[in-house]
């Protein structure tokens, strides 16, 4: 058996590498370098956590991904993840902090509750005037995602497998199990998986119903002088409460302080509006005021513009026709799950039973 992969950002690479070390031949083809710094994984950090609300399906999955992020680190010879804790702020009854802390207590799984006072003792760049309590867990971190590309990228080239970067692929023919590249050639193996992100619909336009391509954008700012520390110690922050759906990662070394706001996005395709706009930055961070205080004093270093497919429930996304798979494990929070999802495509392949790996991937159980 042989197998083409599509994409490399984390699902794409992690599928290499789990069909890597199961003996299968592998061709990887990016349409960009590796890491691609406008794929959704080409980011410096993203956050992996506990905590998921509604969705008590990968709240229970957590366990697995980090237990393959072990594997993977094995691989690499060198850990990529951070492991700072995460906090939780709420602002009103019922906002997204309110909905993660009854997901962890749902669960059983432990956390600190604290006072706004104690909130802003701990972290002084807190307002506590806004906020009706935190809650912080020592289980959760940053994955440092140009790391672990590079990281896979490499691993993978020594193993065997073939990885072409700057090679983009114009069509699928899942009967075949061909792909026909930008310059007119083809490739073809015994099984395609396709980990395009938001490219996916350029070339299975027929998902359009279950997939729909946003953009959005992050901010990474410079905080005041006096609360650099604060900041530098603080656990990655899964919600700051209030409407924005926000979340922000501390600076750990080799990054900068990262906001992120869910009310930001907007439906387009991939490659448009890929230039962050005049003044996006500032209307990025202004966001986070409350629950952030003198949150004007915050410079703006960078905007980095980002593009993800979402379903409507946001759970991940397989399907699989002929000899294809395509697959879409994001929905604004796949990376955390790069490594098992790759374990679980080649599992799957292997065992001829690819609709096991859709509903694990699913999580709706």
């Amino acid at each position: 058996m042989t197998v083409l992969v599509v994409g490399a950002g984390i699902s794409g690479l992690s599928t290499a590498w789990a069909l890597t070390k199961r003996g299968v031949p592998v061709t990887l083809v990016e349409q960009g370098p590796i890491p691609n710094p406008l794929s959704a994984s080409g980011d410096l950090h993203r956050i992996i956590r506990r905590a998921y609300g509604g969705q008590g399906g990968y709240q229970r999955r957590i366990g697995a991904a980090y237990d393959a992020w072990d594997e993977m680190w094995s691989d690499l010879g060198e850990k990529h993840l951070v492991e700072t804790g995460f906090m939780l702020l709420s602002q009103q009854a019922g906002d997204g902090a309110d909905i993660y802390r009854d997901g962890l207590v749902e669960g059983g799984y432990p956390f600190e509750t604290l006072s706004p006072g104690e909130t802003a003792a701990r972290y002084p760049f807190v307002d506590p005037a806004t906020i009706r309590y935190g809650a912080v867990s020592e289980e959760g971190g940053v994955l440092l995602c140009r790391k672990i590309a590079g990281g896979l990228r490499d691993w993978l080239r020594a193993e065997g497998a073939t990885v072409r970067e700057n090679c983009k692929v114009s069509a699928v023919d899942p009967a075949a199990a061909s792909l026909t590249l930008a310059d007119g050639s083809v490739l073809s193996g015994d099984h395609v998986i396709v980990t395009a992100g938001a490219w996916t619909l350029g070339l299975f336009p027929d998902l359009a119903g279950s997939l729909t391509t946003y953009r959005t954008a992050v901010v990474y700012l410079t905080p005041p002088e006096d609360l650099r520390e604060a900041w530098a110690r603080c656990p990655a922050i899964l919600d700051p409460g209030g409407p924005i759906d926000g979340y922000v990662l501390p600076p750990v070394p080799g990054t900068g302080l990262k906001f992120g706001a869910g009310i930001h996005k907007y439906k387009a395709l991939p490659d448009q509006d890929r230039v962050a706009g005049p003044e996006e930055g500032e209307t990025l961070r202004d966001y986070f005021s409350p629950p952030f205080g003198r949150i004007g004093e915050y410079r703006v270093d960078d905007v980095v513009t980002c593009a993800y497919t979402f379903t409507a429930d946001e759970h991940f996304f397989a399907t699989t026709t002929d000899k294809a798979t395509v697959v879409s494990a994001c929905s604004g929070h796949g990376y955390k799950f790069g490594a098992v999802v790759g374990q679980k495509l080649a599992e799957g392949l292997m065992a001829r039973d690819m609709d096991s790996t859709r509903r694990w991937l699913e999580a709706r159980d």
